[in-house]
């Protein structure tokens, strides 16, 4: 399994030969290895990639994601799903009992809630209303209090003022973000031999990624803690290369230390276990470090 972040951000040809990935830009050759490639992010709409790379990348478990010419991730790759116990699983996966799958998605939210009030918390912010919110919190959430934690939130984490639906340079930070992560679950999803698309919560027609939208919630809040303790105004390439280097913060889950890219694929791992009925409970504790800060640990070519 791959290790290595690579983002592509300059006019540049993506091939494959023996075994590498070869990158030719003005720079010049670059070579690395496929099979140490867990994700590839197209920064630029300028870069060509071949199909034997695209193959290559797939075959491997690499996640490709392409962005459009505001630097926004539009797609990714999903490959066929080459685990000989597939059809198995997908049986499992449409008899998933009906009452794990609201008690799980009440521990998301559970952990989503309780990672929204410990980014608070290490921001020297208020948090009543929202452990308030979680008190009253029921089974499957069917009052859906996610979403009125999610307005006081990030109200209080950015200003009063504060708005997901506009454009502005935090917002695109937090989707990109938030895609980096959720490309990591689908990964890990598609690893075991299941299905994205067919969630536990999410039910959309339009999303092949309904069961990584349920998974990702409660690892949200480290994408806002890590936005929200960097200084930037513009949504910037040293931004994003950020936001992919995330994958290597330092963080606790369930109680022992390990790289978030690890606890994600630890989570993935118990989640199906306690839906296919392995495991008789689920937890999902999350610690965040006392701070964040960006170093460039990927490649960028």
């Amino acid at each position: 399994m791959g290790w290595r972040s690579v983002i592509i951000t300059q006019h540049s040809k993506l091939s494959y030969s023996s075994r590498m990935m070869v990158v030719q830009n003005n720079e010049g050759i670059s070579q690395i290895p496929v099979e140490d490639i867990e994700l590839l992010v197209i920064e630029t709409t300028q870069a060509v990639i071949t199909s034997s790379l695209i193959g290559a990348l797939t075959k491997n478990g690499t996640k490709v994601i392409f962005t459009d010419r505001q630097h926004e991730p539009v797609c990714e790759t999903v490959g066929y799903y080459p685990n000989n116990l597939a059809l198995e699983n997908i049986n499992l996966q449409y008899n998933w009992p009906q009452e794990r799958m609201e008690l799980l998605w009440t521990n998301i939210i559970i952990g989503k809630i309780e990672n929204q009030i410990q980014v608070l918390r290490l921001n020297g912010q208020q948090t009543k209303e929202l452990e308030d919110e979680l008190d009253v919190l029921e089974v499957n959430d069917v009052t859906n209090r996610e979403a009125v934690v999610a307005k006081k939130y990030f109200q209080t984490l950015f200003t009063k003022d504060f708005s997901r639906r506009t454009g502005s340079a935090i917002n695109k930070a937090l989707d990109y973000g938030y895609a980096v992560i959720l490309s990591k679950i689908n990964r890990e999803i598609v690893q075991n031999g299941f299905l994205t698309y067919l969630g536990i919560h999410h039910h959309s027609n339009e999303n092949q990624f309904n069961f990584g939208c349920d998974l990702i919630e409660p690892f949200r809040p480290i994408v806002d803690y890590w936005v929200n303790g960097q200084n930037f105004l513009d949504f910037t390439p040293d931004v994003k290369y950020g936001l992919v280097d995330m994958l290597n913060l330092e963080i606790k889950y369930n109680g022992k230390n390990t790289l978030l890219r690890n606890a994600l694929t630890k989570y993935v791992s118990d989640c199906l276990n306690y839906l296919n009925g392995k495991k008789d409970n689920i937890k999902i504790e999350v610690t965040l470090p006392n701070e964040v800060s960006y170093n460039a640990l990927n490649d960028h070519v």
